[in-house]
């Protein structure tokens, strides 16, 4: 399992801690604030009519009791992969006075550079490049407001004796102001080593998800910059780690470095640091090609598009556009009248396997066989397998009896799982559980996240992975 035991945020001591944010970065940081007064740095977003907190909770109400995490037809099939969706409901971003954001640079294409004809990630390269492009720092700024009054992040540090020797480090980063008079000040964490999404573990899913507990009451909204690849897993696996989230989650990354002259990668951190400073959304989410979507209702869709990301059962949270749009009755609401808290205990013993008409059951009871604990199974269209094949049933009610937890989630892009066929009860009859329409990043996670779970007996367990956890899923329930 990945380490790590129970967290609140904000208390106690922290597991992992940054070791490469400088004091002054995070002096600087906090002492703008005084100075400061925040709206956007895009011009041409308009700014709307404020909306009380009162209202905002009563959105949130109405979403909740709406069901904020129902399928498709909440929203007559428009989704993310629809050009012509607009959030029905949707409100104008409402910019805070201050805010400050944390991002945490794990690596991806977006801060790559090419050396013999590869991208290959250079470290401390992208944090001195944001400090030249003025989109992304205003110096001038910085320089005739900055102070060194200290802060808690600042005591926190030196009691830890944290390493300020990281290269570009020794102060935050200012986004220019805007007609709306909005900034944006974020400090820049990076990993060592910087990773390809490929090799991201469950060891490295707890990682961020510590760093950002350890950090979480000193800023407003996290972004974290993440390879495309593996993007959506990781964005369901935090998604499942957080409980009671009060803040905006951010994953982004691009297709194309951002130092290219054309790339993708400046709108989605530039969009990424403006929603998680002012967006107020209790979610992980994947900020792409000017949409924001939740986390684990996300899937990259295409390998080169600077669409990649599509959320195939729900609509996106919101639309970046000459006007940002918050679809606010969307969102999952959050108990933010309880602590947030943090378990990154997840189980390693997951699988994932996609039936084919060819399949045999020596292929399934070899998958099958221990250490598996949880297996995401693949199912023909509306969770249908063969059910003319007694023996493939027989080997999953074997699974199930040696506590195997067991997920039928279909094959299909759009959809979800329905007990209307007989094909389909077969499954259920062998204690297959059905998934409802939750993606495969989504179900995987949670079935680790749930298995992970000591403190919940095997039949809670069974109810847990066909629950709304995080807004995940839609549909009917099983039990």
């Amino acid at each position: 399992m990945a380490t790590g035991d129970q967290y609140a945020v904000g208390k106690g001591k922290p597991r992992r801690l940054m070791r490469r944010i400088s004091l002054a970065s995070i002096g600087e940081v906090v002492g703008y604030f005084g100075l400061l007064r925040i709206r956007s740095v895009l011009d041409g977003v308009s700014c709307a009519k404020k909306i009380t907190s009162e209202v905002d909770d009563a959105i949130i109400k109405m979403a909740s009791k709406n069901g904020a995490g129902s399928v498709a037809s909440d929203f007559e099939g428009k989704t993310s992969m629809d050009p012509s969706y607009r959030p029905e409901k949707g409100t104008d971003l409402e910019y805070k006075d201050k805010s400050r954001v944390l991002v945490l640079y794990t690596g991806g294409t977006i801060g790559m550079r090419i050396h013999d004809g590869v991208y290959t990630p250079e470290p401390n390269f992208l944090v001195n490049e944001l400090r030249k492009l003025s989109i992304f720092h205003d110096q001038e700024y910085v320089v005739k407001h900055s102070t060194p009054e200290p802060n808690f992040l600042v005591n926190e540090l030196r009691k830890l004796s944290i390493s300020h020797d990281q290269e570009g480090m020794n102060s935050p980063l200012c986004m220019p102001l805007s007609k709306e008079k909005a900034y944006v000040v974020y400090c820049v964490y990076e990993y060592e080593p910087l990773l390809d999404s490929c090799n991201m573990t469950m060891d490295d899913w707890a990682r961020i998800a510590s760093d950002i507990k350890t950090y979480y009451e000193g800023f407003d909204g996290f972004v974290i910059l993440h390879g495309t690849d593996t993007m959506a897993y990781t964005a369901s696996a935090l998604s499942f780690m957080f409980e009671n989230l009060g803040k905006p989650i951010i994953l982004t990354g691009s297709q194309i470095p951002i130092f290219e002259t054309r790339s993708d990668g400046r709108d989605n951190l530039l969009g990424a640091l403006i929603m998680a400073g002012n967006s107020k959304i209790p979610e992980v989410m994947i900020l792409f090609n000017n949409k924001l979507l939740r986390g684990n209702r996300s899937t990259k869709f295409n390998s080169s598009s600077f669409d990649a990301f599509h959320s195939p059962n729900f609509p996106p949270l919101a639309v970046l556009e000459t006007e940002i749009h918050v679809h606010r009755d969307k969102i999952f609401p959050s108990n933010t009248t309880q602590e947030c808290t943090l378990y990154t205990d997840l189980c390693p013993s997951v699988g994932i396997l996609r039936l084919f008409p060819t399949i045999t059951t020596a292929m399934v009871r070899q998958f099958l066989a221990p250490p598996l604990k949880g297996m995401v199974l693949e199912s023909y269209g509306a969770g249908n397998a063969p059910d003319s094949r007694e023996d493939l049933m027989q080997v999953f009610s074997e699974a199930r009896e040696r506590g195997v937890l067991l997920l039928n989630i279909t094959q299909c892009h759009r959809g979800s799982v329905s007990p209307g066929y007989a094909t389909g009860q077969a499954l259920t009859v062998a204690g297959v559980i059905p998934g409802s329409d939750m993606t495969p990043e989504a179900a995987l996670t949670k079935l680790a996240f749930v298995i992970g779970r000591e403190d919940w007996s095997s039949e809670d367990k069974k109810k847990k992975l066909s629950q709304n956890l995080r807004g995940e899923l839609g549909g009917f329930m099983w039990y």
